[in-house]
């Protein structure tokens, strides 16, 4: 997949780097969950019927995070990085990543149309039906058509929803914050995942005889509710079923220290990977986190914790 980053101004030789023409997907995609792969899958169904290369335009950073005006704080359910290795999953040919700045904003919807739709050589245009864009998002999908003066096409892909309401990524982070992982991965298609490496922790699972990988989160990831879940873990090319603590070990930790720890037992597993790049992949929440009064408590405590896991994959592998 090839990834090209794109600013405006930009200056770009076209004919040396836009040599293809593209049948483009363009959106925030956060989560790139189902109803962002609707748009996805038309873009890459018209490539095919059009004879061209499939595209993705996302753009970094979030808008709110430029242009200010939301109270909440946004976190991104997929970072750039891992929005990326999403969409090379599914096959996108092409991805372009507009850096979202000041600028870019005061862009009137002619000229995004211009700049980043007919001059990189766009044959059609696969968008969601509340897309916007240009300076105050004047711009939708009815100028997108209105403006393409036959020079390519477009496809408004229609809300898509489940029994509930409209798919959306502020439904997913809801799900994240409340630990409802099951909810959060019938939106995503996929179970909700956070990339890490593997660090030195205090070591204290394995004298207590449960050994845990201590997961530090790549930086931008959010972490769901604290408490235990089931888990899958990809280390070395593999997954692995596990029982993750996500929490500030309160049995252990003084109530001041606010040290957030991500912890994996890993069942059937006995192997040193320190440094390691991992994967976890967040399947049920089993319970919120909760002091003990002992460590025979606390033993007695994961090891039902483990067999729920153990129950789980049982039913849901």
């Amino acid at each position: 997949m090839k990834v090209v980053h794109l600013k405006y101004p930009h200056q770009l030789n076209m004919s040396q780097e836009f040599t293809a023409a593209y049948s483009l997907a363009v959106g925030f995609f956060d989560g790139v969950h189902k109803g962002h792969q609707a748009v996805i899958q038309n873009a890459k169904e018209m490539a095919k019927q059009l004879n061209v290369e499939s595209a993705v335009m996302t753009f970094d950073p979030h808008p709110s995070i430029v242009l200010g005006g939301r109270r909440e704080k946004v976190f991104y359910i997929t970072p750039l990085q891992q929005k990326l290795g999403v969409l090379e999953d599914f096959g996108v040919e092409n991805v372009f990543v507009v850096h979202f700045t000041s600028d870019f904003a005061k862009l009137s919807p002619e000229d995004f149309i211009q700049y980043f739709i007919k001059d990189l050589n766009v044959k059609h245009v696969s968008a969601g039906f509340d897309f916007s864009f240009g300076q105050f998002g004047k711009g939708n999908m009815e100028t997108m058509k209105a403006l393409s003066n036959g020079q390519y096409g477009v496809t408004v892909i229609d809300k898509q929803s489940d029994q509930e309401e409209k798919i959306s990524s502020t439904r997913i982070r809801n799900y994240l914050q409340d630990g409802d992982m099951e909810s959060a991965a019938k939106l995503l298609g996929r179970a909700f995942e956070v990339p890490g490496i593997v660090i030195h922790g205090d070591k204290r699972g394995r004298t207590i005889g449960f050994p845990t990988a201590n997961i530090q989160s790549l930086e931008g990831s959010f972490i769901p509710a604290t408490g235990v879940y089931a888990v899958k873990i990809l280390v070395q090319n593999k997954w692995y079923d596990g029982v993750c603590n996500v929490g500030y070990k309160p049995t252990f930790k003084n109530p001041e220290d606010k040290q957030l720890s991500i912890e994996v037992h890993i069942l059937d597993f006995n192997k040193n990977i320190y440094g390691e790049e991992v994967k976890v992949g967040w399947y049920k929440r089993i319970r919120s986190e909760q002091k003990f009064d002992g460590i025979e408590s606390l033993k007695t405590q994961i090891e039902k914790d483990k067999n729920e896991a153990i129950e789980y994959f049982a039913v849901h592998s």
